[in-house]
């Protein structure tokens, strides 16, 4: 029987049925495309053991004057930098205090109460405890110093620590320290649900009950990270503005972010304009230190070279100004020599123009809004972003970007958790990379990627919840969370492997026919092309005669490089074939290392009587 080639275009098709997408790929997990041919991506493993806690929602690398390389990570608790190996806690304070009388104790609990009038402190904050006078309860001073995660807040002049060792007894307000509370930590996730204070007034709603009809979301923590010069602003979104000098180095304890002087005290998101050197503040307060006069519209900038002045006068050149076209800013980018914000609706753009007006405003798009504060990414003066129904590129125009694979990612994203969407770039191989939660998930699992060289689609599972290229460092970082505490650094396209083991990669195809679909076929055998093939590369082939058919699966077949055919007999109207490497050796889960690059397939078929 004759050896048929057949040639599968390249990218995912998630539009189409499967008849539909003959030809064509219709899902994979951890490929890409390169040159046209599907191979598997590269592998992770960590930066360190060492983890942090929090989940993070925003990351920036920088390289200092003298070519120290810095890595910020803001998240929902705290922030840190990293450098050299070392996790350092540069989470600004809010509040600092030398109270009295303020423990209390009981016998055989870990548990101690801290009474301070009017603290500020929220469950899940963190203080940190010094200078405790005495033996509280029967545990050492020493012992009760130290950092702490507030467990709860009875009344707003207690809380509670566990300090890990249980008092021998019961004392009550008693003993002396100084208590250091860090800026209110925030959630893991929005939370969406219904309760009271939602809704209109007068809305049908039973008296002093909850609101059951229109449902309220609960933001999550969330950050924008710039730098400046060599050091770092760093955005507590809906809050403060903090500044993180590189001049006090990681090895000084006291060296945290500080609060920016005069700055607004709650804004969406920041950015800096370059080289103009402008702190600019979007959807922020239009009296300064005025929290409760937030405009999500409003815009304002500080002077040329100078974040602490942000007070408009005829020496400077501070400024503000209101921009129509939805009803808040959401993100923005540096892009072809302006800021390209976004709303939840549209596209603007920011240009310095000098004086008198500093920046020149101007409409670019509409219908284009942005889907989470981290959703957008500039690569070579192209920027690409994701909305809650489509992807958009902005190259001088505001464009809609065809996609393969819109209506698996939107048919299957989590709504509630759009602000978890974070995009990121691997320049090594011209992909744009959107990371999302998918339906009912409450953290980031899944990722679609552009390929913008290529002009392809391709999607899978991966936990990412931040992302950076390279540049500061050789090759891509990334963060993952544990679900419950925790964060990882992982370094990418390092190796084929999860972290030391098997990474399962597939593709499988859409069916495809001979006769247009008229006839029935037996594939007899499969010759596999591939190049640079470590280990096993299973192959399954599935038939079925009629589209709405359950399929039916032959193999396993395992194919390693000593191989050279795969004797299938398999029999259909129509054939789907999947290859998958999963890290199983003839039933044995031990390979690693393994890899692949898909090449031309071949299969020995003809027309076949139905038998």
């Amino acid at each position: 029987m004759p050896y048929t080639k057949v040639q599968f275009a390249p990218g995912f098709d998630k539009q189409n049925t499967e008849i539909s997408s003959k030809g064509k790929w219709i899902d994979g997990d951890k490929v890409r495309f390169r040159y046209q041919y599907p191979e598997k991506i590269g592998g992770w493993e960590k930066v360190s053991e060492t983890t942090f806690i929090g989940v993070a929602r925003a990351q920036l690398a920088w390289n200092s004057l003298d070519g120290t390389a810095y890595d910020m990570f803001g998240t929902n608790k705290k922030l840190y930098v990293y450098s050299e190996g070392i996790f350092f806690d540069a989470t600004p304070t809010r509040l600092q205090a030398d109270i009295t009388s303020c423990f209390t104790t009981s016998s055989g609990s870990s548990i101690i109460t801290v009474t301070h009038a009017s603290h500020g402190a929220s469950e899940g904050d963190y203080v940190t405890i010094s200078s405790t006078s005495a033996t509280i309860g029967g545990i050492a001073a020493a012992t009760v110093d130290g950092e702490y995660e507030i467990i709860s807040v009875p009344t707003l002049n207690t809380y509670t620590i566990d300090v890990g060792t249980n008092a021998s007894s019961s004392v009550s307000t008693t003993g002396n320290c100084t208590a250091q509370y860090e800026i209110t930590a925030g959630r893991d996730r929005a939370l969406s649900g219904y309760g009271w204070g939602t809704g209109t007034w007068n809305s049908g709603q039973t008296w002093d009950s909850p609101n059951t009809s229109d449902s309220v979301t609960i933001a999550l923590r969330s950050w924008a990270l710039d730098n400046w010069g060599e050091d770092l602003l760093a955005l507590d979104v809906d809050g403060g503005l903090f500044l993180w000098d590189t001049s006090g180095g990681i090895q000084t304890a006291s060296n945290v972010a500080s609060a920016v002087s005069n700055a607004p005290t709650k804004s969406k998101f920041m950015i800096v304009s370059n080289p103009d050197r402008h702190v600019i503040c979007l959807g922020t307060e239009t009296t300064i230190g005025s929290t409760a006069t937030q405009d999500p519209m409003f815009i304002r900038w500080s002077t040329q070279d100078d974040e602490t002045e942000w007070t408009p006068s005829a020496t400077n050149s501070a400024g503000s100004q209101r921009i129509v076209g939805g009803s808040e800013i959401v993100t923005a980018v540096r892009t072809r020599g302006q800021i390209l914000i976004l709303t939840d609706t549209a596209a603007h753009g920011m240009s310095f123009i000098g004086a008198p007006f500093v920046f020149g405003f101007q409409q670019l798009g509409s219908n284009c809004g942005a889907i989470s504060p981290h959703c957008m990414i500039d690569v070579g003066g192209v920027a690409y972003w994701m909305s809650s129904d489509a992807f958009f590129v902005f190259d001088g125009t505001v464009r809609k970007l065809p996609c393969s694979v819109e209506d698996f990612v939107f048919d299957n994203i989590d709504t509630t958790q759009y602000e978890q969407v974070w995009t990121g770039s691997n320049s090594a191989y011209g992909e744009v990379w959107w990371f999302y939660c998918s339906k009912d998930s409450n953290q980031i699992d899944r990722y679609v990627i552009y390929n913008y060289q290529e002009g392809l689609w391709y999607t899978g599972s991966l936990d990412r919840s931040t992302w950076i290229d390279s540049g500061t460092y050789p090759l891509p970082y990334a963060t993952k969370y544990d679900g419950s505490a925790n964060t990882t650094l992982f370094i990418h396209e390092s190796g084929k492997n999860d972290d030391g083991s098997t990474m399962t990669s597939f593709i499988e195809s859409g069916d495809f026919d001979i006769g247009d679909g008229d006839d029935i076929m037996f594939v007899n055998k499969v010759i596999p092309d591939f190049k640079d093939q470590v280990g096993n590369v299973n192959v399954s082939l599935k038939s079925r005669y009629f589209p709405t058919d359950t399929q039916t699966v032959k193999g396993p077949f395992f194919y390693n490089t000593s191989s050279t055919k795969i004797n299938t007999r398999t029999r259909g109207r129509q054939i789907a074939i999947r290859l998958e490497s999963n890290g199983y050796n003839n039933d044995t889960n031990d390979a690693i290392d393994e890899d692949w690059r898909l090449g031309t397939i071949r299969f020995e078929v003809q027309p076949d009587g139905k038998r």
